[in-house]
């Protein structure tokens, strides 16, 4: 059998690259509005609700009468209709008339929705308003084919979307301040960053607007000449487009099934030996002294250096010169050809005996 060979991503942000605090943080409140509706699909080719879905024919009936068309629910035989569930999500300030994508799925034992039309159907809000309207022909990313006691199938074809399908009657509702103070909400809670985030907002303004009241949420005063609605655009602009250092959690993240090792950000290893089966890893701590320059009114500093040894039975050594950290043992377990299974026993062990400083998540 052949062997798995680890493979290792690197994940590290530099100290001096920063990002945009849009990109890593959104104002509470402005969020997209979903929405859900019931409808008909029609024109489909003997796949659709069979009689034991009766809610299908009770909607093909009432449907009918709408139109002045009266039948006996009972009296309804058909396969090429099927009852669906539509969803949909309105991106927030959407005005009346855009168009969105929406999401069609069977509720009922249609076994295909392919070649089939979404009749009109309206959208409601949490608040039962009808926000949006949608219809049109749907995309089924998938077949199935059933002939003669043979079926081929090929994904999943009882969920399909409609491509801006959906149509807006009605803007959402959008609440994202109280009292001219509106909340920014890190997609990842970290004290460091909204700390960060903050001291940033208020070295701009000029004046102490923003505060960290948590990990994930910021709170900004916005200042008063910024107080109308025009202006308030224009500051929220100006936030976003803030340039922050964000810090990161150390993580490291193992796939067994693929054998992926992913190493964040500030993961190391601590001094620690290793033997799993026939494969030993040292690692080996020692002081570096660093002397400043004549004259330079600098102070002697002193640091950890490390060094990390892999080696098995058949003689095979891999050196690792420097600090000791997940990169260097991963990158020395690949050009060994240890088993992905043998890795993620050894970051185990590291985890378990406190050598390895970061968040294990095996996948």
């Amino acid at each position: 059998m052949m062997k798995k060979i680890l493979i290792v991503l690197m994940v590290i942000t530099s100290a001096a690259h920063a990002t945009r605090i849009k990109d890593i943080a959104y104002v509470k409140g402005v969020n997209d509005y979903q929405v859900i509706g019931y409808g008909l699909v029609v024109g489909l080719n003997g796949t659709g609700d069979s009689q034991m879905s009766i809610f299908t024919q009770q909607s093909v009936a009432s449907m009918l009468k709408r139109f002045g068309i009266t039948v006996n629910q009972s009296q309804i035989r058909m396969r090429n209709v099927a009852a669906v569930m539509v969803v949909a999500s309105i991106p927030p300030f959407s005005s009346k008339g855009a168009s969105i994508d929406v999401t069609v799925s069977s509720m009922g034992d249609a076994t295909s929705l392919q070649g089939g039309a979404l009749l009109l159907t309206d959208l409601i809000g949490q608040d039962g308003k009808i926000y949006a309207t949608a219809q049109g022909p749907l995309s089924v990313g998938g077949f199935d084919i059933r002939a003669a006691g043979t079926e081929i199938q090929r994904n999943f074809t009882t969920t399909g979307r409609i491509p801006n399908g959906g149509l807006v009657q009605e803007t959402p509702p959008v609440d994202f301040m109280s009292n001219w103070t509106l909340s920014i909400i890190l997609s990842q809670e970290d004290f460091t960053t909204a700390t960060r985030v903050a001291e940033t907002i208020n070295k701009s303004v000029g004046d102490t607007v923003a505060n960290a009241i948590d990990g994930g949420t910021i709170n900004v005063q916005v200042p008063q000449p910024f107080q109308s609605k025009d202006k308030l655009v224009q500051f929220i602009s100006q936030i976003e487009l803030l340039q922050v250092v964000p810090d990161v959690v150390a993580r490291v993240v193992i796939n067994e099934r693929t054998g992926t090792v992913v190493v964040g950000q500030n993961v190391t290893v601590l001094p620690v030996a290793i033997s799993h089966g026939n494969l030993n890893i040292e690692i080996q701590a020692y002081p570096v002294i660093s002397q400043p320059a004549p004259f330079s009114q600098g102070q002697t500093v002193v640091t950890q250096a490390a060094t990390a040894q892999v080696t098995q039975d058949d003689n095979s050594m891999v050196a690792i010169n420097g600090a000791a950290t997940v990169q260097d043992i991963a990158t020395a377990l690949n050009s060994l050809k240890v088993r992905p299974r043998d890795i993620i026993a050894i970051f185990q062990a590291l985890k378990a005996a406190g050598a390895l400083k970061a968040e294990l998540v095996i996948m």
